[in-house]
């Protein structure tokens, strides 16, 4: 009867002692999986960040681009064949990388207030009319959902603003 009494007992206490050194590694397991989980969302973050930076680059580093940029936003329709083709390849990437921030933030990587940010740089450029006349002839090349995001954002509305001070008369054709 000791023995059984022993042997109980002993299988007890390896039982508490399994627990106790178990809890701290589920602990510990936990917090890993929390910082591993913080950085993959900030590479990301940093990966979206950089494509940005890049498409917004070739702006900059060429004045042609840049003039058919500021002339399409006002007229989708009054650009020749060549310069059609070049605002459209630099707005479907540009709603590309605004498509992969939109699912990151519905996925929680990008923050609400990142996204607001994000929300508020596509409704300057979307507020133009060219820019409006060209999502209609592309539309069809980005998801539904994402789609939607646009027609809301052009339903608010907004007046074209963010080139308004920008004397378009010095571009040339």
């Amino acid at each position: 009867m000791m023995a059984a009494i022993n042997w109980e007992m002993l299988a007890a206490i390896g039982q508490l002692a399994t627990v106790l050194v178990g809890i701290p590694s589920l602990i510990y397991l936990a917090v890993q999986i929390r910082e591993q989980t913080k950085d993959r969302h900030q590479s990301a973050v940093n990966v979206l960040t950089v494509q940005w930076s890049d498409l917004t680059k070739s702006l900059h580093d060429n004045p042609e681009l840049g003039r058919i940029f500021l002339r399409g936003l006002q007229s989708f329709k009054d650009l020749d064949a060549i310069e059609k083709l070049r605002f459209s390849a630099f707005f479907n990437r540009f709603l590309k990388n605004f498509q992969a921030m939109y699912f990151a933030h519905k996925q929680g990587i990008l923050t609400d207030a990142l996204w607001e940010e994000i929300d508020r740089t596509m409704s300057d450029f979307i507020a133009y009319p060219g820019w409006q006349q060209w999502w209609l002839t592309r539309k069809h090349w980005h998801t539904e959902e994402f789609a939607r995001v646009i027609d809301t954002i052009i339903a608010r509305g907004a007046s074209p603003q963010a080139y308004s001070g920008y004397d378009l008369s010095k571009l040339g054709t």
